[in-house]
């Protein structure tokens, strides 16, 4: 269990020296952690909902914050290109997260040609029951996208590097609401990236040159 643990400390620190140096970025992680808890809270009681909270606000704010804001530029800091980064990241890499996103947006398209998804689930009668629907399609989708990112790591990599992963992404609300907390205060008092420390060790971790 201590190189569990250490295992994911490591995937920890570096998805977040390599990916989060734009507190815009960081804000829009804390926006994304707050509501996938809730969503996580709802989950028990209603899955379609808490599946439309996790996509259209959580996954959504926090995609924002890796396309648009997070410089894809040279990283100085870690004295590591952008290309380097996307080539050993993990998990969900730029040009996979948008393979996953498309895959998110293009899939209520099943329950228009096929209103009961194939025999499924029974064909929805009102707006309201579509929208249930799609929550529940999108919640596949999200359990979907987990299971083959941790099974594919399984093949290129090893057992316990995709169950670290997979126990990072669960918990990763949760461990970004510590991180990224005061993110949108120093965004307000004008501040543009964050120097990327935090209560992590980084003198057993070997940079990238």
């Amino acid at each position: 269990m201590t190189g569990f643990f250490e295992q994911l400390r490591i995937q920890r620190w570096d998805d977040h020296r390599y990916y989060h140096h734009s507190l815009v970025n960081q804000s829009l992680h804390l926006l994304s952690a707050v509501s996938f808890v809730c969503a996580y809270l709802v989950l028990f009681k209603d899955p379609a909902v808490a599946a439309l909270i996790a996509w259209m606000i959580s996954m959504t704010s926090r995609q924002i914050g890796h396309l648009v804001f997070e410089p894809r530029t040279y990283d100085v800091v870690n004295d590591a290109s952008h290309e380097y980064k996307e080539a050993i990241k993990v998990g969900y890499n730029l040009r996979r997260k948008v393979v996953l996103l498309v895959i998110w947006a293009l899939s209520p398209l099943l329950l228009v040609i096929d209103p009961t998804c194939f025999g499924l689930c029974q064909a929805a009668e009102n707006i309201p029951a579509f929208i249930r629907h799609v929550g529940y399609l999108w919640l596949y989708v999200g359990i979907g996208g987990l299971l083959f990112r941790t099974v594919q790591l399984f093949f290129l990599k090893d057992v316990p590097t995709g169950l670290v992963w997979a126990t990072k992404i669960i918990t990763d609300p949760f461990n970004d609401i510590r991180l990224y907390c005061g993110a949108p205060w120093a965004l307000l008092h004008g501040d543009d990236e964050d120097e990327v420390e935090d209560d992590y060790s980084a003198e057993a971790i070997e940079l990238p040159h």
